[in-house]
């Protein structure tokens, strides 16, 4: 039933109602609509992001409903609408028409309930839809050892060779894309953070194998670390996803087009290496003197085009190519298809018997490319340990979308080190509402796939730095950790 204080909500004549109807849906299928469930054009500007007016998005949500079947019709072809970039954030599209339906009609759980119902999934597998789980000391769990919230998942607080550990990953996507994990002992601390891109496969092959390839790099290198022990163990992994490419490529060729950003911190002795592909970043928290300050410092270097820095690197790389980088729908893209510039998988975009018509649309290149246009070398920074070294912040793009690196330090200073990786995850979200004019209690209502349109997968890490306690185990302290996030397969 429609509550009647949508009554007052009506389109402006109706013939200028059935033009645009008719001239965006020409078909004999499409009868008039008279209902004066209607809200004014004025109130949903065009939106700047994409072709895709906030009205026609609001028209085929409600065409769709079926208790508002008479006033529409129900038949709709979503294709175009799903073959836009899913990277685009629909939610800053349509951000204004949840405050007005909660406002006015007090219907958005259950105008959202419907629409992920109307709504295809994005990630298409062999598997079909699959649930996450995260599992501990390096099993496939059904999450035992995590706390869930709804979307959320978190441990609040743990131990490893070199202080406390917080971590948290909330599930925006149909499939989780995100996947991390925390590794402790003799050797040191690994850590890493994947965020996965076209489907949770890359994600999934490197946390699965790129410790195992860095365990095996170093044991040659006699235990010792180096950034090239680091670099030569993300080249591994990168060389055994593209053969496992080349194996499944004729049967399943929407994998060359599934890739990961790589962010990995591993504490050796006193030393903190950092190496990253992509946009993840990981923050330093480091205490002032004594003032009871604390800095923020950004470790990571990023690899994403909408930065002048990544898109001069890439001209220089490719100069006789004056579409390396593309201005799209407001977004600076490798290609004008990808924002990141490096990666492990998204091997179409490296190898050219990967770009063949095989491969979706949207992902063809238009000419055969004579070097590789991304890159799995990752940029490796290292730093020293220091006494007021307080705690890093890992954390996949997600969370950076919506907080400031100084934000997100200040909550972990000022707020109890347990379940510090929730409370990140949970100000993200926060803001995330506030940018789409929405109750966070509302946001929470909203199933993945459809929460896409809002903010993405987020995992966060905090890792607490006892100085200390690093020295006297060298990083290792004896002290064995195997945590990771996982996927039932």
């Amino acid at each position: 039933m429609i509550p009647s204080t949508c009554e007052e909500w009506c389109f402006p004549t109706p013939t200028e109602f059935n033009t645009f109807l008719f001239l965006h849906h020409p078909t004999p299928r499409v009868p008039p609509i008279r209902s004066k469930f209607i809200p004014p054009l004025s109130i949903f500007p065009k939106s700047k992001t994409t072709h895709l007016s906030i009205w026609e998005f609001f028209y085929l949500g409600i065409s769709n409903i079926p208790s508002l079947s008479r006033f529409g019709v129900k038949d709709f072809n979503f294709q175009d609408f799903l073959d836009l970039d899913t990277r685009v954030d629909y939610g800053k599209i349509t951000g204004s028409i949840w405050g007005i339906l909660c406002e006015k009609c007090g219907m958005l759980e259950e105008w959202m309930n419907l629409l992920s119902v109307c709504w295809k999934p994005f990630i298409k597998g062999d598997s079909g839809e699959t649930s996450a789980a995260v599992g501990v000391n390096g099993c496939n769990g059904d999450g035992d050892d995590f706390e869930k919230d709804g979307l959320l998942w978190y441990r609040d607080i743990g131990k490893y060779a070199g202080g406390d550990y917080s971590m948290a990953v909330v599930q925006a996507n149909q499939v989780l894309e995100d996947q991390s994990q925390i590794e402790s002992g003799s050797f040191g601390t690994f850590v890493g953070v994947y965020d996965g891109h076209g489907g949770p496969d890359v994600a999934r092959y490197v946390c699965d194998n790129l410790f195992k390839n860095f365990q095996a790099k170093s044991a040659d290198n006699y235990g010792v670390v180096t950034p090239e022990i680091i670099r030569n163990a993300f080249l591994q992994t990168e060389d055994g996803f593209t053969a496992l490419v080349s194996e499944s490529f004729n049967a399943r060729p929407s994998i060359a087009t599934v890739g990961s950003c790589c962010l990995v911190g591993v504490i050796y002795q006193q030393t903190l290496f950092i190496a990253n592909l992509g946009d993840s970043r990981v923050v330093l928290g480091k205490k002032v003197g004594n003032t009871g300050g604390m800095a923020a410092i950004q470790l990571s270097s990023e690899h994403n085009a909408n930065l002048e820095e990544v898109r001069h690197e890439l001209k220089n790389l490719h100069p006789h190519d004056p579409l390396i980088v593309v201005l799209k729908h407001g977004v600076w893209r490798v290609k004008g298809i990808i924002q990141v510039s490096r990666s492990i998988g998204d091997v179409y975009m490296k190898h050219a018997e990967y770009n063949t018509e095989q491969i979706a649309q949207k992902f063809r290149l238009p000419e055969a490319t004579v070097m590789p246009i991304l890159s799995a070398t990752p940029s490796i920074f290292a730093h020293d340990i220091h006494p007021n070294d307080s705690f890093l912040i890992f954390a996949s793009d997600g969370l950076w979308e919506h907080l400031s690196n100084e934000e997100a330090v200040e909550i972990v200073h000022n707020n109890p080190r347990s379940g510090i990786a929730k409370r990140l995850v949970k100000a993200a979200l926060q803001e995330a509402a506030k940018k789409r004019e929405m109750r966070y209690s509302d946001l929470k209502k909203i199933d993945k796939r459809v929460r896409r349109h809002f903010h993405d997968d987020i995992t966060v890490i905090v890792l607490f730095l006892n100085y200390d306690q690093i020295c006297r185990g060298g990083g290792g302290g004896g002290l064995n950790v195997s945590l990771r996030s996982a996927m039932e397969h």
